[in-house]
């Protein structure tokens, strides 16, 4: 699986409203409002490579009110529970 993570641009009177629009997107698994210099981050997840252009550039940039975006794809996931685990060398506490 290709985990995506897309920073949007958009206009920022319709800002709920494309959100919505972009959760809607086959591919798409959860859009947040955020603060900062985007209005919005979309994570994407596909099984190939080829179909973030699919999903980024043939649909959430297509958009209504979708200014810009800008895509980072991830190398590795890690979380609290994959620390814990790769630490904990079959210990108990």
């Amino acid at each position: 699986m290709i985990t995506a993570i897309v920073h949007i641009d958009t206009d920022p009177g319709r800002i709920p409203e494309i959100a919505a629009e972009v959760a809607e997107v086959a591919g798409v698994f959860e859009v947040y409002s955020v603060t900062g210099e985007v209005d919005l981050i979309a994570m994407v997840r596909v099984r190939e490579h080829e179909q973030l252009a699919d999903v980024i550039a043939d649909r959430i940039s297509k958009v209504p009110g979708v200014l810009r975006t800008q895509t980072y794809i991830a190398f590795r996931s890690y979380s609290a529970h994959d620390l814990d685990a790769a630490f904990a060398l079959g210990l108990e506490d």
